[in-house]
């Protein structure tokens, strides 16, 4: 069973994906009303007319920002999955390594060869374009074709990779795809995947993992449904379900379950969790270090740099790329 807070979304029946800009009545752009609405959401730069539906009201769900915080949030079955950006990057020992050789934090307890045999697994489900480099701190994956750089892009990679030993400059990994797979098209460079696609041409829940569940005729989905805690038997001495409200009709419920998913993205799974009160936890559920709920890392909403570059003016691209070129970290 899959609960979500927020409304269905059936892939592919995207309400916006195949409108023309024209079709908009405010031809992508807010209005003052919108912006107060969604003040928060509004900040992120995908945010407009044509995929607002998608996102949380900040009015009805409102925080405090002691410093700005600009917490990004999906309101829909698929949510984030159906809003991100989709660069897929393998981490590699100098990331499992750094808290040891940097003496700061913990030891992760696994390094890369640990996991490497799940990023091959996750990389040929979902399906991910990118070109194989042999660079150690970006280990190479399980590759559809890369996208093409432009002219551009390829004078800028011949001049850095001519200047600096140490620096690549390379074709974004991305979970699009440029062959079909499981039923998906592949991308069609229209640049409108904050729309949501109806070719499934990039990973979401929708038109990925969840078609998968319901081939197996064991899965439900649950929309409207607002994880509120986790329930914890004392004597059992294990996470036995959740206790759920129903956004439509406000009826508490519960459900009951030999393994249970948080999978609330890391502010909203840490409110799950604090939640989540008993004898047991009473800081709540898994709690006993005190360190629940600080510290937090989530996801940032995009790095980039752009420029203008006279000349090459005879050789203009045609379609909209989904990815960008990327550099990667030196090996230090």
């Amino acid at each position: 069973m899959l609960l979500e807070r927020g409304s269905e979304v059936v892939h592919p029946n995207y309400p916006t994906a195949t409108k023309d800009p024209w079709e908009f009545e405010h031809r992508l752009r807010l209005t003052v009303e919108e912006k107060e609405q969604y003040f928060v959401q509004s900040r992120h730069y995908s945010f407009k007319e044509d995929n607002k539906q998608f996102y949380i009201n900040d009015k009805q769900n409102p925080y405090e920002e002691t410093k700005r915080f600009d917490w990004i949030r999906g309101d829909v079955v698929g949510s984030r999955s159906l809003l991100w950006a989709r660069h897929c990057y393998r981490w590699s020992n100098l990331d499992f390594e750094a808290n040891l050789k940097d003496g700061h934090g913990v030891d992760w307890p696994i390094r890369y060869k640990d996991i490497a045999p799940w990023y091959d697994h996750v990389e040929s489900f979902i399906g991910v374009s990118g070109q194989a480099e042999g660079i150690p701190q970006l280990p190479d994956g399980i590759f559809q074709p890369p996208f093409e750089m432009n002219i551009i892009e390829k004078y800028f990679k011949q001049k850095i990779e001519a200047a600096y030993f140490d620096r690549k400059v390379i074709m974004g990994r991305t979970a699009n795809l440029t062959r079909p797979v499981k039923g998906r098209g592949l991308c069609m460079a229209r640049n409108l995947c904050h729309r949501g696609c109806p070719f499934g041409a990039y990973f979401s829940t929708n038109a990925s993992t969840m078609p998968a569940a319901y081939a197996t005729g064991n899965f439900t989905l649950r929309s409207n449904s607002l994880v509120n805690r986790v329930l914890y038997d004392e004597k059992k001495q294990r996470a036995t379900g959740v206790e759920v409200i129903d956004r439509q009709t406000n009826e508490v419920m519960e459900f009951n379950s030999r393994i249970i998913f948080l999978n609330a993205s890391t502010v909203a799974t840490t409110s799950i969790l604090l939640n989540s009160l008993s004898s047991r936890f009473p800081d709540g559920l898994g709690n006993g270090s005190g360190q629940v709920g600080r510290n937090l890392m989530d996801h940032h909403k995009g790095l980039a740099a752009t420029a203008s570059v006279a000349g090459f003016e005879d050789s203009y691209y045609y379609g909209k790329r989904p990815t960008t070129i990327y550099i990667p970290a030196s090996e230090m």
